[in-house]
């Protein structure tokens, strides 16, 4: 967008193409951001975007570390902040594909392209990797405008810091969203795009006419999302989980049937403590909930790195005993400045209530083979969200003895 609040049409094409080939809109929007950056850096410049030239480009990727960032929100921090460089490779990244995407449409030059990339023969290949008959795929292109960084590896959390952060999370909804994604490896869109019809959390759902067995969730991609979540891939998977996920799901189906505005959506994840209430949640407030974690528990949290810690932690037994939310080592337990404490109010209670084996009126419930709810006793109907609790607390062994009936 230029200072006359012109879109940039060749920007906005390009976009479109993303937006078409099924990227996600979290992926369009950063992309969009990136490309701000480059247009608004030639802009000042007057330098033609299609044509920098190999030495503005260098040095727009000087400019990237050397300028400091805005500040974040209204406090400014201490210091000045600087973009990393592994940041940066990712704006130049997105800069070289739209300037070879300009390249197929008349926009940019063809030498433009060539200038950002190089042949290389690969000398040494990692194991596994195959060179082709010839040796052919060992000739690659290697990009030319980048900065070399260490590669990090993987991040990941260890077990205690996992349930430090559900020990800190203040809501069973929020709990619920940690050990999903710990126990599955699912992705954050594919978790905020889930909806109530996807969680078969029962040992045999074939009756309900589903032929996987055991609990499990589905992850499916539904571009109609409200909250614009969208899972990676375009098939289809079942993910089984355990009983900590069953444990969790039960707690957080209490807490929800607290919003009445709850019961008109259809998505796992809504809003429960600010408005608009009852509707999905959406990446930056998933965002904002892990930046709080973070902040509690001083350590690094960002969503994919529960995706992270689920591929590379082994397989761990399963608690049936004490609920998801066992307390970890005294070590780990957050000290009096970290525990969550808001000040200013803006932060609802814990949620706090019985268990469902000790709410009155409600002894149990069954499912016929039309999959109609009916109480089998107590002292009047209740919700869909009580009924659908109890029968997890009676599938997972939680009701007295004498309740089960």
């Amino acid at each position: 967008m230029d200072d006359g609040y012109h879109l940039h049409r060749e920007a906005c094409l390009y976009l479109a193409s993303l937006r078409g080939g099924g990227s996600s809109v979290n992926t369009e929007r950063n992309y969009a951001s990136r490309l701000a950056l480059y247009l608004t850096w030639c802009g000042e410049r007057d330098l033609e975007w299609s044509q920098p030239g190999f030495v503005n480009l260098l040095s727009f990727r000087d400019w990237l570390v050397s300028v400091p960032l805005p500040p974040r929100g209204r406090k400014s921090s201490v210091g000045p902040r600087f973009r990393k460089e592994s940041s940066a490779n990712a704006v130049l990244t997105t800069m070289a594909e739209f300037l070879r995407f300009g390249v197929g449409h008349g926009w940019v030059p063809s030498e433009v392209a060539e200038s950002l990339s190089r042949p290389k023969y690969l000398r040494f290949v990692p194991q596994g990797f195959e060179t082709g008959e010839n040796g052919q795929y060992r000739h690659v292109r290697a990009r030319t405008i980048k900065f070399k960084v260490d590669d990090p590896g993987i991040e990941c959390f260890t077990p205690q810091q996992v349930d430090l952060m559900i020990r800190l999370a203040r809501h069973a909804r929020d709990k619920f969203l940690i050990v999903l994604m710990r126990a599955t490896g699912m992705r954050i869109g594919e978790t905020l795009g889930l909806r109530r019809e996807d969680l078969h959390l029962v040992s045999d759902s074939r009756s309900l006419g589903c032929r996987s067995k055991g609990p499990h969730v589905h992850v499916r991609r539904r571009p109609d999302n409200i909250n614009n979540a969208l899972a990676k891939s375009v098939k289809s998977r079942v993910v089984p989980v355990g009983e900590d996920v069953t444990l969790a799901y039960r707690d957080y189906q209490w807490e929800r049937a607290e919003v009445p505005a709850a019961d008109e959506c259809d998505m796992v994840f809504v809003n429960l403590f600010r408005a608009p209430l009852g509707r999905p949640m959406s990446y930056p407030n998933a965002k904002q909930l892990f930046d709080r974690l973070a902040k509690w528990a001083e350590i690094v949290v960002r969503p994919h790195m529960l995706r992270h810690t689920a591929a590379t932690e082994p397989a761990r037994p399963r608690c049936s005993s004490s609920p998801p939310s066992c307390p970890p080592p005294s070590s780990l337990a957050p000290s009096a400045s970290t525990s969550p404490s808001p000040s200013n109010g803006s932060e609802p209670p814990p949620e706090t209530g019985p268990p469902y084996s000790s709410r009155p009126g409600l002894r149990c419930a069954k499912v016929t083979r039309n999959t109609r709810m009916e109480v089998v006793s107590g002292d009047k109907p209740r919700a869909w969200t009580d009924i659908h609790a109890a029968i997890v607390d009676l599938l997972a062994g939680h009701l007295p003895a004498t309740d089960r009936r």
